[in-house]
């Protein structure tokens, strides 16, 4: 199967099935109207990739685009429904949650404190949306802007192993978008044993699933790269193991 998932009349959807997996659904809606959704036995975070969107009671969410700030969300559990509507784009972001979730509420951007990771062409700035520091049963949810001409997700890094407090076990989408939008990216996800060996060129709104292994991004000079990142496992923990081949970079 491959890691590549293109979007299809402006929707891109991926499923536990048809990914494979147990966890992580990811759909990329471009929106000018409205939809609905119900989000079942999940968990859903909705994140406004860029736009103006009213998501239910909370009315006004946005920004220009992914690189305008960090993003408004809104978490749903399950037994709710979405009702979205306005222009712009969504990323909506699922896991199952059979413990009944944690409250709705919205997810302000001005809230985000935006990290800075890595150093020379590996600094990328970080905006944790959903993660272990925000309430929610399996979902972990947080975008990337990697400048022109860098690394990103560097070192190569996995979590593919239930072993807490070494490892966790997190299935992972990367959603990309591209400025300017006819650029293209590298990712390669490969395995210690080279069993999973992929390198995939992508292009904007083009998703990349990450099922286990090593994996690492590359933004060509010329374009700025956005990912919003999308996991869920076993443990809501974010433990990740670097490549031992090259864990030496973090400190050069």
């Amino acid at each position: 199967m491959s890691l590549l998932v293109r979007p299809d009349d402006g929707r891109l959807e991926v499923t536990p099935e048809s990914a494979g997996w147990t966890y992580v659904g990811f759909e990329a809606v471009r929106l000018d109207g409205s939809i609905t959704r119900e989000t079942g036995d999940r968990e859903l975070c909705v994140v406004v990739i860029e736009g103006r969107v009213d998501v239910g009671e909370w009315t006004g969410l946005g920004r220009e685009s992914p690189w305008a700030g960090p993003p408004d969300a809104v978490y749903l559990p399950p037994g709710a429904r979405l009702e979205a509507s306005g222009s712009g784009e969504l990323g909506l972001c699922w896991a199952p949650a059979p413990g009944g979730g944690a409250p709705a509420r919205r997810l302000a951007g001005s809230d985000v404190d935006v990290e800075v990771r890595g150093h020379g062409s590996q600094q990328r700035y970080v905006h944790p949306i959903l993660m272990g520091d925000q309430q929610a049963e399996s979902l972990l949810v947080v975008e990337v802007l990697t400048p022109a001409g860098h690394w990103s997700s560097y070192p190569p890094h996995k979590h593919d192993r239930d072993d807490p407090p070494r490892e966790t076990l997190l299935e992972e989408t990367y959603y990309h978008r591209l400025s300017p939008a006819q650029g293209f990216g590298l990712q390669r996800v490969y395995s210690d044993d080279r069993s999973l060996d992929e390198t995939i060129a992508f292009g904007d709104r083009d998703c990349v699933l990450v099922p286990r292994g090593y994996h690492t991004v590359s933004a060509p000079p010329g374009y700025e790269l956005y990912y919003l990142n999308v996991m869920a496992g076993p443990s809501r923990s974010w433990i990740f193991a670097n490549d031992p081949d090259h864990e030496w970079t973090v400190a050069a």
